[in-house]
């Protein structure tokens, strides 16, 4: 055996020792073995064509599924045959998920801007430009009181109590003014329908 084998043959049995006490509690031995899986896991997930913005993800990946599996693992057999196979699918995995996502979506900001709108109709702007003309002028004509209760209490949505303290009126006699605009309004506006 070469000093290379012999090398990673040591690594192994020391990480199979710290996932062996991991397993019995030993919470300093687990973190030891994780920091130690880091490199491996980066290594595995560049060689298999992932991109550095990515390659973080797939560390993450690995650790969690080794901490929900680390039950499953035997301390008779190779820890590191056992990473480098759960990180080889999530790298997959996430090889995947990326792929669908390209698939589905487009970024093609510019694209949007180049097309017409086929469902616009041109002639509706001129409609609603028309009718809020004729409101204009509907509210115009209304005396002043009830030009006062449509414009706060309709057009700027504002509560009775905040315009009754505005305007100096209680809130009852903002409602018949606003209610009596809005029988005018209706008066006025019903022709031109």
């Amino acid at each position: 055996m070469n000093a290379v084998d012999t090398q990673d043959a040591g690594t192994d049995l020391r990480r199979s020792a710290w996932m062996a006490a991991a397993q019995a509690g030993d919470g300093a031995a687990y973190q030891a073995l994780l920091r130690d899986c880091i490199p491996v896991i980066k290594s595995i997930a560049r060689r298999r064509g992932i991109a550095a913005d990515h390659v973080d993800d797939v560390v993450q990946e690995v650790l969690l599924t080794v901490h929900r599996a680390r039950q499953t693992y035997d301390p008779s057999r190779s820890f590191t045959a056992w990473l480098c196979v759960i990180a080889d699918r999530r790298t997959i995995d996430l090889l995947r998920r990326i792929r669908r996502q390209k698939l589905r979506e487009v970024h093609a900001p510019l694209a949007f801007e180049g097309h017409a709108d086929h469902n616009a109709d041109p002639a509706q702007g001129l409609v609603r430009a028309d009718a809020t003309s004729i409101v204009t002028l509907a509210i115009a004509g209304l005396p002043a009181r009830q030009q006062e209760a449509v414009r706060h209490l309709v057009l700027e949505e504002r509560l009775p109590a905040e315009v009754a303290v505005l305007t100096r009126r209680t809130k009852g006699s903002l409602k018949v003014s606003l209610h009596r605009a809005l029988r005018a309004l209706r008066d006025r506006i019903e022709p031109w329908e």
